[in-house]
Parts: C-alpha cells; sequence; structure tokens
C-alpha cells in the first residue's frame, strides 16, 4: 500500500502518525441523560491506532439532541462522562476531537430531555420519519429560530467547545454536513427566511460562518475543523446552487485559519478538486461507500491530506494493522449499529484475539 498513507502529517495542534482517520458515526450508547460511558471508553480506546478520531456527534445543548442515546457536551456529568473517554484513548496513544452536533428539525420531542418542539432556520417540516422509544415517528413541523434564539445557539456551540476542551478533547469539529441545523441553513428548501440569515447565498452562510468563527475564538482556530456534504440530499435538504454555495462558504471560512475541512464525498468530483484547490489548510475526505483502495488513491493524488473511513473502523477495532499487513476485515454487523450493548460495539475480534483464541 502506498507510503503516503503512512506518512506522518500534522492539522492544526494536532500531529497525526499517518494519515488515516475514523470517520464520526451516531452509534446511541450514552445514557438517557447524554453521558458517555465506561462501554464508550473502551469502544474509542480500542481504535487508538487511527491517527485521529473524530467522535460519534455530540449535541451542544438539549434543542440540539435529535437521535435516543446520544452524547452531549454540555452538562458538568457529560463533561466527566467524555474525561472517561478522553483519557481512555490518550493512554492507548490516540488523538480524538468531539464533533458538535445539533440537528435541527431532524428530531423529535420524545427523544430530547426537555421534551421541546425541535427548531430550524424556518418552519418547515421534513420528510421522514425519527425512531423514538414507541417507534417510528414522522418529524413534526420544527419552530422557526429567532434571531436572539440565533445568536444563543452560536454561544451554546462555543460552550460546548469550551467544555469539549475541558474534557481533554484534542478538538473539535462542527457538524455542517447531513442535513442538520447549519446544514439547514444553507438549503434552499428549508431556509426560507427573509431576514440577514436567509434568501442570498451570503445570507445563508452566515450562520455557518459564524459558529465557525466563535467555535474558533473560543478555543483556537487550531483545535477546530467543520465538516461539510455538499449536494447531498439526506434528511430531506435542496441545495439548487452546490457550486456556487460552497465556493462561497469556503472563501468565507478560509480566513479563519481552521485547522481543517472535512469533505464528505458526495459524487462531484469537479466539486470537491475546486473545493481542494480553495481551501488553505488540511483537508480530510470521506469518499462514501468506497473502497480502501480508492480512499488511498485520494491521498496519492493529493486530493485529500488525510482519509476518513467509517464502518470499516467500526468493524475493525485495529484496521491499522489489519491494512499494513494486508490481513482480511472483519465483516459488519448492520443490526447492531444504533443502540444496545456491548454487541457489535466493543466486540469485534482483533488481529490478536483470533490469534490468542486460535
Amino acid at each position: 500500500m502506498t507510503t503516503v498513507l503512512w506518512n506522518s502529517f500534522t492539522i492544526g495542534d494536532i500531529r497525526l502518525d499517518h494519515r488515516l482517520a475514523m470517520a464520526p458515526m451516531t452509534r446511541g450508547r450514552s445514557t438517557p441523560k447524554g453521558v458517555p460511558t465506561q462501554m464508550n471508553a473502551t469502544y474509542y480506546a480500542q481504535r487508538a491506532s487511527m491517527a485521529l478520531i473524530i467522535s460519534e456527534g455530540t449535541q451542544p445543548s438539549a434543542d440540539g439532541q435529535g437521535y435516543p442515546l446520544t452524547p452531549g457536551i454540555y452538562s458538568p456529568q457529560q463533561i466527566a462522562g467524555w474525561r472517561l473517554v478522553t483519557d481512555a484513548v490518550h493512554e492507548a496513544g490516540g488523538r480524538i476531537i468531539i464533533q458538535l452536533m445539533h440537528v435541527g428539525r431532524i428530531s423529535h420531542p420524545l427523544n430530547t430531555p426537555h421534551g421541546r418542539q425541535p427548531v430550524a432556520p424556518s418552519a418547515v417540516k421534513a420528510v421522514g420519519t425519527m425512531f423514538t422509544s414507541v417507534g417510528p415517528l414522522s418529524f413534526p413541523e420544527p419552530r422557526a429560530l429567532s434571531r436572539e434564539e440565533i445568536a444563543q445557539t452560536v454561544r451554546d456551540h462555543r460552550r460546548a467547545a469550551a467544555a469539549a476542551i475541558a474534557a481533554g478533547a484534542d478538538g473539535v469539529e462542527i457538524h455542517a454536513a447531513n442535513g442538520y441545523l447549519v446544514h439547514q441553513f444553507l438549503s434552499s428548501n428549508v431556509n426560507q427566511r427573509t431576514d440577514e440569515y436567509g434568501g442570498s447565498i451570503e445570507n445563508r452562510i452566515r450562520f455557518a460562518v459564524e459558529v465557525a468563527s466563535g467555535v474558533a475564538e473560543e478555543i483556537g482556530a487550531q483545535r477546530t475543523g467543520i465538516v461539510i456534504s455538499p449536494g447531498n440530499p439526506f434528511n430531506d435538504i435542496v441545495e439548487e446552487d452546490v457550486d456556487e454555495l460552497y465556493g462561497a462558504l469556503v472563501r468565507a471560512l478560509s480566513p479563519l485559519g481552521l485547522a481543517y475541512l472535512n469533505v464528505v464525498h458526495c459524487g462531484d468530483e469537479n466539486l470537491v478538486r475546486a473545493i481542494r484547490s480553495d481551501w488553505p489548510t488540511a483537508l480530510l475526505l470521506n469518499r462514501r461507500g468506497a473502497d480502501i483502495e480508492a480512499r488511498v488513491k485520494d491521498l496519492d493524488d493529493g486530493l485529500a491530506d488525510v482519509i476518513t473511513v467509517g464502518t470499516q473502523t467500526l468493524a475493525n477495532p485495529d484496521l491499522v494493522a489489519r491494512l499494513r499487513v494486508g490481513a482480511p476485515l472483519n465483516e459488519v454487523d448492520q443490526t447492531t449499529f444504533y443502540g444496545g450493548g456491548e454487541r457489535g460495539y466493543v466486540d469485534y475480534p482483533t488481529l490478536d484475539s483470533v490469534a490468542q483464541s486460535g
């Protein structure tokens, strides 16, 4: 396999031993109050050989929660729970970034600690259903955020970023992808505002830039990343002006000096290459659905500085060791992706455990 993959690299203040990072993946195994547990610490520590771990989406506030049993990073108990995780990862030699994910309208009152109506740029209901304690339910109509609530949400991200650093994280990643709140502001179907946060591209990118600026000011740009998914229709998102929109967003974010931009490749090769050309610092890339060889080629071609891998890391806690020696990969058990206990979470076999049992 290419030597580029195993070359060291530095993003912001974080030195990486190689170029293979763990992508964020929701697993739904925190406590009902959003507190990470020792089991979560074990899960992440098992994968500490990845150059960088980007955690599952973590709500910066009660309003930010969408799914059951996802972690938060806004209460003292949550900070203490994340400290278990970061200590375990660091003791195992790894680096971990906490992803801040406010889901916006992709939520349901049954899944949040306060039982409130979801919020969004505008009162536009998403098509689809949300899993809840009583089964799948249609997304409710969200409530449009006021200007003051938008400012409060920016402050929530700042506080959550500071809490993540207090919990021992090496940095944070702002979730601006996959149809969640920041992405909802970017979109042309969810964002129907007529104030300075809606309408023109300049207005629709405003919230993303304010969140990124606030977080970078709070914890330092060298510890701040952001993820985008240009053209991704997931969670009922429509973007009618993808090239212009993301060109403007990248240009607006560039002067902030963020540690990295994480791009979810949604099929538009020319756009990803244009973003690569315009972005001044490290670029992480997740070529969704591609095998490892295709992802590694992105490193060889200079399209990415670091590649992120999701389900292969989920099923192979020792993915790095397996790739180094060309060992086969474990099969992924999709039935255990979300919720549950240790099965399908911390019990995937490693090469060492297979050798010992044999």
